[in-house]
């Protein structure tokens, strides 16, 4: 009777745990690579610091990307890996190290490998000198508790992600050359399809997003005949679509410059020994701005160009800005350049009555709001799929101190990573978020969600968000919720679009 009981209780046991596997396996996910163990907390499985590359260190300084070597056992998925070098001065202790491409994925509790969930891939945002993937501000959570499956990239910023130099050209001929952060994307993305399967994403339901910088290399990928087949959708925030990228002669010549800065003065191999010997702090002191390089292969031509000629990427795209872009860059006068339709333009923002909001009206037009709506009409003029949208929303405790929404400020919206207390950033307070500040939050992330699901944001189930077309209406985020504007600000842009056209033409 004894050993009848003690058999019984030992099937027990293992019956027990037969039911809990399953749960206990959600955690664990087996790669290319090998397997990995994340962390769930509450209905959400993440998995970070997850190579997708070598690290680009010693001899793989400044070339492609390589697959990343696979481990035994199974690797602690749980923290995040170090930022990629910061090209920029950082408060505080950052991890930071040249040894940085990784990546972080967000999945639902309890998913199943091979569910063919949908699934965004973000491309940060730092003027191609700063920011991470690892930024608490990125955190997938929320969209992960919608049923999309949220990865975020790191990849090389500064001179040890966009660089080119007559000795590194030499030395590798025929190999793609000078975009190396955007060639870590490129890696990011394959990673995604050979592997984002076992999260339980699609691979064939990829929506790539980003801002700023990251916003430039979402709308340079869909410049890039590279990037064919590695996403589905596209979504651009703020990404300057007529930046027309560097030609590779003049960043040779600044790579040059740039190097007799660090005191290398050598040419041909001992240029790129003499580089490749120095730290990679030495590489990331400030050094001028960084753009990415038209290389030819990776990079042929620009987003502006591309797109004018029918060359981008044929998927669904959502390009959008935020009402003061120009705080990014508050000092400069765009006015000084505006020729012969410098009257008009001021009557356009509102008479010169005050002049600075002329100058950041000008500004934040200039550099997004018309460049989003001259790409999002030559997609629509190639057949293709369209959407564009507008925030000016502020917190209500702020309208009477901002001239608008600034750079970057629709971030922690998107990914519902608004702070629950007032918490200082710098010399400003960001207040703690009201019900009126979810609510648009909500919106924002439930319409890049249904994007990513369906290829159609409209299908949210909020307002409608009507697709691009000859009526030019925008999707605007605002003070009196979210509302369709056609014809949005069309006297405006049309004075900006003359002036966009003729500086091209100079």
């Amino acid at each position: 009777m004894a050993l009848r009981q003690a058999f019984a209780a030992a099937a027990a046991v293992i019956a027990l745990v037969a039911v809990a596997a399953p749960a206990a396996a959600s955690d664990t996910v087996k790669v290319a690579q090998g397997a990995l163990h994340g962390a769930t907390v509450g209905d959400v499985t993440s998995f970070k610091n997850i190579p997708f590359a070598a690290p680009p260190v010693g001899d793989l300084r400044w070339r492609p990307p390589q697959p990343a070597k696979p481990w035994s056992g199974v690797r602690e998925a749980v923290d995040y890996g170090p930022m990629c070098m910061q090209m920029r001065q950082v408060t505080g202790q950052v991890n930071q190290s040249e040894d940085c491409l990784q990546l972080n994925v967000w999945t639902p509790a309890g998913f199943k490998p091979g569910a063919k969930l949908p699934v965004m891939v973000w491309i940060h945002g730092g003027s191609f000198t700063g920011g991470s993937g690892t930024m608490p501000l990125y955190d997938g959570t929320q969209f992960a508790k919608r049923g999309v499956v949220l990865v975020t990239v790191n990849y090389r910023l500064g001179r040890l992600g966009f660089f080119a130099h007559p000795a590194l050209t030499a030395e590798q001929p025929g190999q793609p050359l000078a975009n190396y952060g955007m060639m870590d994307n490129l890696a990011a993305l394959r990673w995604v399809q050979a592997n984002i399967a076992a999260f339980g994403g699609d691979p064939k339901n990829v929506t790539a997003f980003g801002e700023s910088a990251g916003g430039i290399l979402i709308n340079d990928l869909m410049a890039s005949p590279k990037a064919q087949g590695l996403f589905a959708k596209a979504i651009s925030e703020s990404g300057f679509g007529r930046i027309p990228g560097q030609p590779m002669a003049q960043a040779e010549t600044a790579g040059v410059t740039y190097a007799q800065g660090l005191g290398v003065t050598a040419t041909g191999p001992e240029a790129m020994k003499a580089l490749r010997a120095l730290s990679a702090a030495d590489l990331s002191k400030p050094a001028g701005a960084v753009t990415p390089i038209l290389d030819g292969e990776i990079l042929p031509e620009g987003p502006a160009k591309a797109f004018a000629a029918g060359r981008e990427l044929k998927v669904p795209y959502i390009a959008g800005g935020n009402s003061w872009e120009a705080s990014l860059f508050p000092d400069r006068k765009p006015l000084d350049t505006a020729g012969p339709l410098k009257d008009k333009l001021i009557a356009a923002y509102g008479g010169g009555a005050n002049m600075q909001n002329v100058q950041w009206d000008l500004g934040t037009e200039a550099m997004v709001i018309e460049p989003d709506r001259l790409l999002a009409r030559l997609h629509v003029k190639n057949g293709q799929k369209a959407w564009v949208y507008y925030d000016s929303y502020i917190p209500a405790s702020q309208r009477g101190t901002l001239h608008g929404l600034g750079h970057g400020a629709e971030l922690a919206y998107v990914f519902g990573t608004l702070p629950d207390r007032d918490r200082v950033q710098g010399s400003r307070t960001i207040p703690a978020a009201t019900p009126a500040d979810r609510k648009i939050s909500t919106a924002m992330t439930d319409y890049w969600a249904a994007f990513a699901k369906t290829g159609d944001p409209g299908s949210a189930g909020g307002p409608v968000w009507p697709r691009y077309d000859a009526t030019d209406t925008v999707l605007e985020f605002g003070a009196d919720g979210v509302a369709p504007r056609p014809a949005f600000h069309k006297t405006s842009l049309d004075l900006v679009e003359q002036v966009s056209q003729a500086d091209a033409g100079r």
